[in-house]
């Protein structure tokens, strides 16, 4: 007598979502793997950089004022180059920002040191010499020197604070061996967060304030 077998209702139906999962579960893992494969390899000078990738929030003092800004910083270009857009919230009188700059950081391979194209909207010339700093990184920081004259050059140091995820960016002009500290600023990590209802929202951090702000449904 040949056994009965017996199967619960439902039972193909598991089996068939459960293979179903485990198939789509390798497939992502595989094409993940492909993904990590084709990108390039960064040198670690580069990839030190990452730390400053992401969406900040820049407060503190620019030129004896209390500011706010807003950084994003991306990889750019096969992921040779750090781009960061710094818009500024104060607004100028035709309702645009009041400050508002495009910078590229780099590696010099043959020089051993960052590079650092700075463009604002102060005024042109940032194609040039005088537009471009160079530093070499001192632990979690780099000191970028832009020199404009022989006797007369703008340090800009950034900071990294690897216990709060936080930078500093450190500016201070120097002319005839006097300097001038001109902004002393600190850039808080944007955190992002999705509500069950998928409205996006993020939180900025600062010191002790958090500042809620909804940027709308998530699409």
């Amino acid at each position: 007598m040949q056994p009965i077998s017996r199967k619960c209702p439902g039972q193909e139906f598991l089996t068939l979502s459960y293979l179903n999962r485990m198939l789509y579960s390798g497939l992502v893992l595989f094409f993940a793997g492909i993904c990590r494969a084709q990108q390039p390899l960064m040198n670690s000078d580069l990839q030190w950089l990452d730390h400053l990738a992401g969406d900040w929030v820049l407060q503190g003092t620019i030129a004896g004022k209390q500011t706010t800004h807003e950084v994003q910083a991306e990889w750019v270009l096969n992921r040779e180059y750090l781009r960061l857009h710094e818009v500024s919230r104060e607004k100028d009188t035709r309702g645009g920002p009041s400050y508002e700059a495009i910078v590229f950081i780099g590696w010099d391979a043959k020089a051993q040191e960052y590079a650092c194209l700075w463009l604002d909207s102060t005024g042109g010339g940032g194609l040039s010499a005088q537009g471009i700093g160079r530093g070499k990184r001192s632990g979690d920081s780099i000191p970028f020197i832009f020199t404009i004259t022989p006797s007369e050059s703008i340090h800009n140091t950034f900071v990294y604070d690897r216990s709060t995820d936080t930078w500093k960016w450190i500016i201070d002009d120097e002319a005839h061996g006097k300097s001038d500290r001109f902004a002393d600023v600190s850039l808080s990590r944007i955190r992002y967060r999705t509500s069950l209802l998928g409205c996006r929202s993020h939180y900025e951090f600062a010191g002790r304030a958090r500042i809620r702000i909804g940027l709308g449904n998530s699409g």
